[in-house]
């Protein structure tokens, strides 16, 4: 099973993703937490990502979700492409837009997207890991 890990920022778990800029199709890497207590399994969002970001990205809002965590209001949902090329990870993630994200990272990775994966730190504390 291939599997990827990150050390961690700010002393806490992140992960990369990539997404890809609308305008030349250049690659974008986010580095985003890795947060387990974002979302329920069943919410149908896997990220939270600044909203300026899925516009570049080439986002149009789908919908809108109401959060009350961390997050409080109404706000986008984009359909967006995400790869975790180290995985061969390539799907068209729902993906809700934000005003601002955590200092020190680009954004939320939700519940229900790292469920998707084996994941934790593999005995290494210092290190964050996905695995298929």
């Amino acid at each position: 099973m291939p599997r990827t890990e990150w050390p961690h920022r700010n002393g806490r778990p992140c992960i990369q993703i990539v997404l890809t800029l609308a305008a030349d199709g250049q690659t974008f890497p986010r580095t985003v937490l890795a947060d387990t207590g974002a979302g329920a399994l069943k919410a149908g969002i896997e990220f939270i990502l600044e909203e300026d970001d899925c516009l570049l990205c080439g986002g149009n809002p789908d919908q809108f979700v109401t959060l009350g965590g961390a997050y409080v209001g109404s706000f986008p949902i984009y359909v967006l492409p995400v790869q975790l090329p180290a995985l061969g990870f390539a799907q068209n993630m729902r993906v809700v837009g934000v005003p601002s994200i955590p200092a020190g990272f680009d954004g939320i990775a939700c519940f229900s997207f790292l469920n998707r994966f084996h994941y934790g730190n593999f005995g290494d504390p210092d290190v964050f890991g996905l695995e298929s």
